[in-house]
């Protein structure tokens, strides 16, 4: 390995607040064709400071309908002006974002009070908060992504990146789930259990049984060439060939059946490897509530449908009231469970279904009949992705670039929720947070970065601040991956990023992994 310490130019800078910025970067040749970018950026801005975001009660006639930092500007000041009367000199402040290919521009208003140095200092200013009826927390500043101001921010931020140049990387750039699905990993244990060069945290995954099976892909993902999670409506993955060491940004959607003779008309198959009724993510034609569109961080559910299972979900399939038939290698029907919940064959699947799905299922499958399966992840011509045992996905969203375009399609892609008046939208898109981006640049050449966030020493990015740092780094296509806690970069299988969940790294579902040749 070899280190160069460097002041690169004004034109290989990021596009990352203020112009003028100090930006140092340390590069490290990990392999022949892998290298390790370690990128410092700007540094503290004394214009920074904590402060108290109120929770603005909702206006919405349902009773249930929670308080948010976002409203109408009447109803913020009205909420300014009762803080006022209780001794709290709150301000009305409108928020502006960035506008993006198909989100952003005006959000709202929100209420804050007070200037602090540190968090600790707002406790009684939140307390005062509280006892006038309103529940607010303690934020930073320069975690904000509004118009405006992110030109001129000073930083710092943190990032790393490691770029697979495919003509001279002889390991493989690849994934790992773990030993199963229904279990997270930290991406510093899948990468020890490989002996990766260099690894970080993948797609987006179930995080708690309110949702399904923790560390199930919410999203596309194959693996060894084997399709094993189904596609959130059309959102962006990272297709990764093993066999050549290059990867794609591809928009794919899930075509599932289970057709049994030709005289009867195929099942639908909803999915693959999670529990049946709950789609994490939404945007699966079996979602019915609350949509079948994509909704990023919500748990749809559905009443009727057929969800199929492999060996790599773990020892037992989801347990419960339904149907559960058992398949062998030949996809010939070997038993039928009237409850779910069973060991799938080493070289079988099983099926569960649930509602009406059950008697289909039961009539469509007896015992001693075979089925045939179509997993398909289908790309925007039409066409069916072809897979090899060399191919992995990953999956991923918004979209960030396109042809070296930005083309962020947040709305497509979930993150807004029209229900919810830009609240979620202003946390996950429009606030800074850490971000893990992965995409390929026009010498082909696959690159992964983490940025770390949610500490006053390393501030995050936007959405939009991450295609900026994409298109920066010479990126032509490029996705989101999973952030915040999640994300996390090894070398060597020693996290080399600060992880922002207070426990430290956070258990993943997947991992995009360099294998060292070998």
């Amino acid at each position: 390995m070899s280190d160069a310490r460097v002041r690169w130019s004004p034109a290989a800078r990021l596009n990352l607040g203020a112009a003028d910025l100090p930006e140092t970067r340390t590069v490290t040749r990990l392999a022949p064709g892998v290298t390790r970018t370690s990128i410092t950026r700007g540094g503290a801005d004394s214009s920074l400071f904590w402060t108290a975001e109120v929770a603005i009660p909702s206006t919405s006639p349902d009773p249930d309908a929670p308080a948010s930092a976002l409203s109408d500007e009447a109803q913020a000041h009205a909420v300014a002006d009762r803080l006022a009367a209780a001794g709290v000199n709150a301000r009305v402040e409108r928020v502006v974002s960035p506008q993006l290919a198909d989100a952003g521009g005006d959000l709202g208003f929100r209420v804050r009070a007070g200037q602090f140095g540190a968090k600790a200092d707002g406790t009684a200013t939140v307390a005062t908060i509280r006892t006038a009826g309103y529940a607010s927390s303690v934020i930073y500043t320069g975690w904000d992504g509004d118009v405006g101001s992110t030109d001129r921010s000073r930083g710092p931020w943190t990032l790393e990146v490691i770029t697979i140049d495919p003509k001279a990387f002889r390991g493989e750039l690849t994934s790992s789930f773990g030993p199963d699905f229904e279990a997270r990993e930290a991406t510093s244990r899948l990468a020890q259990a490989s002996g990766a060069l260099a690894a970080a945290n993948g797609g987006f995954f179930v995080l708690d049984l309110s949702a399904g099976a923790p560390g199930d892909p919410a999203g596309t993902a194959v693996f060894g060439g084997k399709v094993l999670s189904e596609a959130v409506g059309d959102r962006p993955s990272l297709v990764i060939d093993a066999a050549t060491n290059r990867s794609t940004v591809q928009r794919l959607t899930w075509r599932g059946r289970i057709a049994v003779d030709r005289h009867s008309s195929p099942l639908a198959l909803s999915g693959i490897d999670r529990v049946p009724g709950l789609i994490r993510n939404c945007g699966n034609a079996a979602s019915q509530t609350p949509s079948a569109l994509p909704l990023q961080d919500v748990t749809c559910t559905a009443p009727h449908e057929i969800v199929a299972f492999t060996p790599e979900f773990g020892a037992q399939t989801p347990a419960g009231p339904g149907l559960e038939v058992v398949l062998d290698a030949r996809n010939v029907v070997t038993a039928v469970h009237e409850v779910r919940g069973t060991t799938v064959p080493r070289a079988g699947r099983t099926l569960q279904a649930i509602g009406s799905d059950v008697e289909a299922l039961r009539a469509a499958a007896p015992v001693g009949k075979r089925v045939t399966l179509t997993t398909d992840l289908v790309n925007p011509r039409g066409g069916v992705l072809t897979t090899t045992p060399s191919t992995n996905v990953v999956n991923g969203g918004p979209l960030l670039l396109t042809g070296g375009k930005q083309t962020i399609t947040a709305g497509r892609d979930g993150m807004v929720r029209p229900a919810d008046g830009n609240n979620f939208y202003y946390g996950w898109v429009h606030k800074r947070n850490p971000r893990t981006i992965a995409g390929v640049d026009a010498a082909g050449r696959t690159l992964l970065v983490t940025a770390d966030g949610r500490q006053t020493t390393a501030l995050g990015l936007s959405v939009k601040e991450a295609a900026d740092v994409a298109q920066s780094l010479g990126m032509v296509d490029a996705l989101n991956l999973d952030g915040g806690g999640s994300t996390t970069m090894t070398i060597n299988g020693q996290v080399v990023n600060a992880p922002s969940d207070a426990t430290g790294e956070r258990p993943v579902g997947d991992a995009v992994l360099v294998l060292p040749a070998g």
